[in-house]
């Protein structure tokens, strides 16, 4: 699946967008490079610090499943598909992390339909490696078709989500590809240091001495009696004749670093991951700060992670019967202090926005029971009674609500008993 350049290959009034993912390319490329491919680029720490960081985070956030019923969104049972996607050996955490990776890296996750419901909905997916798939665009098609191990499927059996999307390609860009160049900076980088300390071709050190011409001969026997010393850790007596210097080693020990600093931010632009949450050093004058990791956190969700979130969560959608929809709970994310948070749902009680016996929930506490309450009212009196307005022009049964009532959606007439 060559997606930059994109090569369009013309036989017998085909059109293929076909190939690797990236094409496959010699060792070193022009200038001593390393070749960059979705193998090589997560030798590179950042690329794999920015990976795992957006699957990670992606593939933990709880997954719940709403349907439509009038103006209220009631939660429903998970299907299997979304509790094992890949069988048993393939839960929805691991499945998730894996066809996030891919869709981070490469722009596309693919899999095969390998079961399907009574709904004709698909019940597993089978994630494919995806160096092993390509996919063909004929001319005339209206959808293109797919070729894994170098076997042909329509679009009904493959499972496939892109993200970077452009008009006219159905595939997604792949940011290794378009990050070749400052990934094969920073993996040269690599390798040239490695080659260096592990002796390069240039000299690492120089043994000089400032009173005489050395001989050949002698200058061997010199350096066999320096190294046969140095490499065992013993000292290497000498008189005042002797210099030793090491060539470059500061020079070239900073030069990497400064190398290597700049890389780690440039790829984190490549892959929506700030510097600062992989641990990169961050020097720019006018960086920005925040007064909590709450502040951050959120500014990270809105600003990178959310599109990839509304697109998993569409996708995933699809999985379902309509009008049943998938939502991916991001408040893991958001989580805050003790003293933020008891005040948050506090706020949310108040405003009927969530119940005493929710908010417990939340807490890993059971509801409150009767004596409980008893206690509540000795203490604090007895709850106000406030109308609800929606509540009664709804035609519900009930005119007041109180602030230790259940939720009120959970009696509708409208639901099923599957549903509640």
């Amino acid at each position: 699946m060559s997606l930059f350049p994109l090569r369009r290959q013309q036989r017998h009034a085909e059109s293929h967008v076909d190939g690797p993912l990236i094409p496959p390319r010699p060792g070193t490329t022009r200038g001593g490079l390393v070749a960059v491919t979705n193998d090589t680029a997560m030798r590179h720490s950042a690329v794999w610090a920015c990976l795992q960081l957006r699957a990670g985070l992606i593939s933990s956030f709880p997954l719940d499943v709403f349907r439509k019923v009038g103006d209220l969104q009631v939660e429903v049972p998970k299907p299997p598909v979304l509790v094992e996607p890949g069988g048993r050996e393939w839960d929805y955490v691991d499945w998730m992390a894996a066809s996030q990776v891919d869709m981070d890296r490469a722009g596309n996750t693919i899999g095969l339909i390998t079961e399907k419901n009574a709904l004709g909905l698909p019940s597993r997916i089978d994630l494919q490696v995806i160096g092993a798939c390509s996919v063909i665009q004929r001319r005339g098609e209206p959808v293109p078709r797919y070729r894994i191990d170098g076997k042909e499927y329509t679009r009904d059996k493959v499972w496939h989500e892109r993200q970077y999307v452009i008009a006219g390609l159905p595939v997604g860009l792949s940011p290794i590809a378009y990050a070749a160049w400052t990934l094969s900076e920073g993996l040269s980088i690599q390798r040239f240091v490695l080659d260096w300390f592990g002796g390069g071709g240039v000299p690492k050190a120089r043994l000089k001495n400032k009173e005489k011409r050395v001989p050949p001969r002698e200058a061997a026997l010199i350096k066999e009696r320096w190294q046969a010393t140095v490499a065992n850790g013993d000292l290497f007596v000498h008189g005042s004749d002797w210099e030793y210097n090491m060539l470059q080693a500061e020079q070239m020990g900073m030069e990497w670093l400064e190398g290597r600093r700049f890389a780690l931010s440039d790829v984190s632009r490549f892959f929506q991951c700030p510097a600062d949450l992989i641990d990169a050093a961050i020097s720019a004058p006018g960086s920005i700060t925040y007064q909590s990791a709450l502040q951050r956190n959120l500014q990270f969700l809105i600003m990178q992670l959310e599109p990839a979130v509304s697109r998993r969560e569409k996708n995933l959608s699809k999985l379902l019967p309509r009008p049943r929809f998938v939502k991916l709970n991001t408040d893991a994310l958001l989580r805050m202090d003790p003293e933020t948070r008891a005040k948050v749902m506090g706020e949310r009680i108040k405003w009927r926005i969530l119940t005493p016996s929710e908010a417990r929930a939340k807490d890993n506490l059971p509801p409150l029971t009767s004596e409980q309450e008893a206690e509540f009212v000795r203490l604090f009196g007895p709850p106000k009674a406030t109308p609800l307005p929606a509540a009664r022009d709804a035609g519900w049964p009930w005119e007041q609500v109180s602030p230790l009532s259940v939720a009120p959606y959970q009696q509708h007439p409208d639901l099923s008993e599957v549903d509640r």
